[in-house]
């Protein structure tokens, strides 16, 4: 089942628990604006080539729509109206003031020199200008983009608006990008983790850990639970998977990481076969890379006692159901992977103020949020008898019918 199939089906559950309105569940699912523009450019050896560029608008009632923009040669219209969506969702379960929205351009980055990146990031910033701002949609960035791109989209919208610091998040400090971004997605998985081990009565020092994705986000995340004292005994990524029952020494992983670009003859640790890990024994297994990681296939096989969503919907339906009948508790990536959007909308906050923080206290705000959000999500679970999943949904659902019903959404 493909990421909007997913969502689609998710946001119908819990409409129904709900007991939403049928014209008004319609309406929700209905994405606000749909964007598409054609990009061209002159490449460096002085040939004409083109790119679409997407944009979807899903949602505003509760503010300005939030979302990042990816590069990507697959960028399909389809996966960008599911994220987006998502998005809606996801800002509502963290009760920050933001719709969902979600871009990109079908390209390969790798195959685009700094300066054609440059100027493809411009043009499609032309096109889209009046249709993106401070209050109206604020870009972030995805797969194959990055601080840089955010910094190109920032001066050529301020080209035509004045100074906009606030137009986008994730930019480099130097213009108003906040501390604690980089770590934030991977620092609100560890935040999410001890909240539900803490209602399991655990803490994060007695369990074992297995990191699939060894990126922003699982590095991220290993480092933090490796310095509350949990123990990482398996991490994979692109390159390759390695174990260590006795516990990886994650700061020397890192830096093997850094220094070979690849996972592979880490002396503190054996190789094994990415497929298994998965499916190693352990206490709490955390995702961190692609979607539909977990199926049908290999759900049954999984030895975790607690799943962490850190990817975006690693964990297809029919999954669901087979860990579900396990006992398998699974934390939602709609909740537990959405400190990076917390901390973006800290950034906007900031550049709206003028008034930067310290990381202190950007990462205490987002301890704050991230606790806040779970015990909100158990309230659903308990007034409605459902599972995290449908708690996460059925608490960002309601906030958005809400705000759409007080609007008054059939005017």
């Amino acid at each position: 089942m493909n990421a909007l199939a997913a969502t689609n089906r998710n946001f119908r559950h819990a409409a129904r628990i709900l007991g939403l309105d049928s014209k008004l569940e319609k309406s929700l699912l209905i994405p606000f604006r749909e964007i598409k523009v054609e990009c061209t450019i002159p490449k460096d050896d002085g040939t004409l080539v083109s790119y679409v560029g997407f944009r979807v608008q899903h949602d505003n009632a509760r503010g300005p729509m939030k979302g990042g923009i990816r590069y990507h040669p697959e960028v399909d219209p389809d996966e960008v109206n599911a994220l987006a969506q998502l998005m809606t969702w996801k800002t509502a379960v963290a009760d920050i003031p933001y719709g969902g929205a979600k871009g990109g351009i079908g390209c390969n980055p790798m195959d685009l020199s700094v300066s054609e990146l440059e100027r493809l990031t411009r043009v499609f910033t032309q096109k889209i200008h009046d249709l993106i701002g401070i209050h109206t949609d604020v870009p972030a960035p995805d797969m194959g983009t990055n601080a840089q791109t955010m910094a190109w989209i920032l001066d050529e919208y301020s080209k035509f608006h004045g100074h906009s610091p606030a137009v986008v998040t994730g930019k480099p400090i130097d213009l108003g990008g906040s501390l604690g971004r980089e770590a934030a997605t991977g620092r609100g998985v560890v935040f999410a983790t001890e909240a539900l081990l803490k209602e399991h009565g655990r803490a994060i020092k007695d369990q074992t850990f297995v990191i699939q994705g060894f990126g922003n986000v699982g590095s991220w995340a290993a480092k933090l639970i490796h310095e509350k004292g949990g123990k990482v005994i398996a991490v994979s990524d692109i390159t390759g998977a390695i174990k260590n029952n006795d516990g990886i020494d994650i700061e020397a992983l890192i830096k093997h990481k850094e220094e070979t670009n690849s996972l592979n003859n880490f002396p503190g640790g054996e190789a094994m076969d990415p497929h298994e890990l998965l499916v190693y024994e352990c206490d709490v297994l955390i995702p961190c890379a692609l979607g539909g990681v977990l199926n049908r296939e290999n759900a049954g096989a999984v030895k975790a006692k607690f799943i962490i969503e850190a990817a975006n919907h690693p964990t297809d339906p029919d999954a669901d159901e087979i860990l579900a009948k396990k006992g398998v508790v699974i934390l939602p990536d709609i909740y537990a992977n959405a400190g990076g959007v917390t901390v973006s909308y800290f950034e906007w906050v900031q550049n709206i103020q003028g008034f930067m923080w310290d990381e202190e206290k950007v990462n205490n705000e987002l301890q704050r949020y991230m606790i806040r959000s779970f015990h909100n999500i158990k309230k659903m679970c308990q007034s409605h008898n459902c599972n995290l999943r449908m708690g996460a949904f059925t608490l960002g659902v309601n906030r958005v019918a809400r705000a759409t019903t007080l609007r008054g959404w059939e005017a």
